[in-house]
């Protein structure tokens, strides 16, 4: 009978070690699993940090764009401008000079 027990005990014994064995490889496959979990969520917001990054770029650059063509727009009417006032005094001296 105490070879009985023994054998139980043993028997038992294996079989808890052996749980808690795979309890401890299920823990471990769950935090690796969860380790290129966060890696990949790093990555996507890496990603997604750039993807920003270049849509901000690109708004200032047509910012950039949008001002330089409104500069050329002011100086082409400040040129026009330029331009009547000049033909507007050369019309006075015409007008005078009769």
């Amino acid at each position: 009978m105490k070879d009985e027990e023994g054998e139980e005990e043993k028997e038992k014994e294996e079989k808890e070690k052996k749980e808690k064995g795979e309890e401890a490889e299920k823990k471990k496959k769950r935090e690796e699993k969860g380790k290129a979990k966060l890696e990949e969520t790093d990555k996507e917001e890496k990603k997604e940090k750039l993807k920003e990054e270049e849509k901000e770029k690109k708004l200032e650059e047509e910012k950039k764009k949008e001002t330089e063509k409104e500069k050329e727009i002011v100086s082409e009417k400040e040129a026009e401008s330029e331009k009547e006032k000049g033909e507007e005094t050369e019309e006075k001296k015409d007008s005078e000079k009769v």
